[in-house]
């Protein structure tokens, strides 16, 4: 396997911390020590935001055709790479390798995708605005926002850092990066890969490290423009408030609790299949995961013994062995959480259906059971709050505007899922959910061209489709007097 860098990328160089302290990333799988890597403090955020202070100087000046040919650049040495960064991302995620695969597949589309934007700015440049005067000429002019922090989660290494990066180096600004202290390895072999691109010193700059010696640092630092996190609503509220103090920009894609609706017109294999898919996906660790199901009464009884059924052939293990299809939860604080989330609902009154415990035959490992807890009570902490694992909700309605009701009755809306056989239900049904994206009969399906984010406590902004590129952009209009 290659070698992975493990130190800071600062200024178009790799080094140590200031500090010379390291951390340590860990197997999920076998909780072996993968790598020490490099932790960082305030002294290397400087370093980096004033690199990437003087390399914007010249970068925001860069023409979008040229950005665009880095892009592609980056998008072809990852797609070279593929097999060592899923190998890479399987090994200190833990997630089975076909879904490493899915992750590196889409930082390509992500890369080529905004590639094609920044190509096409150059054209859009001081278009003329249609205004109500004879007597006066206006032009837009779209300008990079200038410095921008970017602040990226351990469920999706690489993926989650492209989607704000590939949209802020096409816009024109330059980054200072942060990945999670949990999962740095494929982050930091995908920085290896840009900067083979020879993309100039400064423009992007990483340092690893945890939240508070980097993080907090980081978007208080008056250099940056502009904080993109990704993350849970309690580090996001203390983003804001940091950010806050110098009306820094900010966007944030947060928490979710989202609902999956099954009908009772639908094929039953297709339901289970989209259930499964929603809720033990990456282990359930991730922002979107459907985690409270909502079947039609008549289906209930069916659907949820099908899905017991299901539970128990899943096949949990090493995410390299054939047949795997889920790893184990990221690391120990993870695992014992979502432990103790279990526990809670089984003291609120929640009817444990499977799971609920480690899974059989995992020895050593971060490994939860795929469980499912029925007649959960709407007012416990399992059917309101974020779990991030592989647990799943459910409770029954009667009729299509319960269904509604039950659904909404969240504060947060990231996403939903409608199962739906009647075309014009599922049409009325998507259209009255409270969330930023809604699948109808289809899997948790994610295209560059579409945005990301939602409703309520769930986001702050979108991500991905020209409104990701836009978030790292400033609107400049210039009106002249035609004499």
């Amino acid at each position: 396997m290659k070698t992975t860098p493990t130190q800071l990328y600062i200024d178009g160089r790799w080094q140590d911390a200031a500090s010379g302290q390291t951390l340590a990333v860990i197997n999920p799988c076998t909780e072996e020590t993968l790598a020490q890597v490099a932790s960082g403090g305030a002294a290397d955020v400087d370093a980096a935001a004033d690199a990437a202070a003087r390399a914007f100087k010249t970068w925001r000046h860069t023409s979008g055709s040229e950005r665009a040919e880095y892009l592609r650049a980056i998008a072809r040495g990852v797609e070279q790479q593929t097999d060592f960064l899923a190998r890479l991302q399987s090994q200190n995620n833990g997630k089975p390798l076909a879904e490493s695969l899915i992750d590196v597949g889409d930082v390509v589309a992500t890369f080529a995708y905004y590639a094609d934007l920044a190509g096409q700015l150059d054209a859009q440049q001081d278009a003329r605005v249609a205004i109500p005067s004879a007597e006066f000429q206006a032009k837009l002019r779209r300008e990079p926002c200038g410095v921008v922090g970017l602040i990226v989660p351990w469920n999706f290494p690489m993926v989650t850092t492209t989607w704000k990066l590939a949209p802020a180096l096409a816009a024109g600004c330059t980054v200072v990066l942060k990945p999670s202290e949990v999962t740095p390895l494929p982050e930091l072999a995908l920085v290896a890969i840009i900067a083979a691109t020879g993309l100039p010193a400064g423009v992007l700059n990483v340092v690893t490290g945890t939240g508070l010696a980097v993080g907090a640092p980081l978007v208080a630092h008056p250099l940056l423009s502009k904080i993109s996190f990704t993350g849970s609503n309690a580090v996001g509220s203390a983003v804001m408030k940091l950010a806050a103090e110098q009306i820094k920009g900010v966007s944030l894609e947060l928490g979710g609790k989202s609902a999956i609706l099954v009908f009772d017109d639908v094929d039953i294999e297709l339901a289970v299949s989209l259930v499964m898919g929603g809720i033990f996906f990456n282990a359930g660790q991730m922002c979107s995961a459907t985690s409270r199901l909502l079947v039609e009464e008549s289906l209930a009884d069916e659907l949820l013994a099908r899905l017991k059924q299901a539970c128990e052939a899943l096949v949990v293990g090493d995410p390299f062995a054939a047949g795997t299809q889920m790893g184990p939860l990221v690391n120990r604080a993870q695992y014992q959480r979502v432990l103790s989330c279990i526990e809670r609902g089984i003291a609120d009154g929640a009817q444990l259906v499977t799971g609920g415990g480690r899974a059989e035959g995992c020895r050593q490992g971060y490994f939860v059971a795929p469980t499912i807890f029925s007649d959960v009570p709407a007012h416990s902490a399992l059917w309101r709050e974020e779990i991030f694992g592989p647990v799943l909700c459910v409770r029954s309605f009667a009729d299509e505007q319960q269904a509604i009701a039950l659904a909404n009755d969240s504060e947060y809306g990231l996403v939903a899922t409608v199962v739906c056989g009647d075309a014009g239900r599922a049409a009325r049904v998507a259209a009255a959910l409270e969330a930023g994206v809604v699948w109808v009969n289809a899997p948790q399906v994610i295209f560059p061209q579409t945005s990301w984010g939602g409703m309520k406590k769930s986001s702050i902004g979108r991500e991905l489709g020209p409104w990701g590129m836009a978030a790292f952009q400033e609107i400049k209009h210039v009106v002249t007097a035609l004499i």
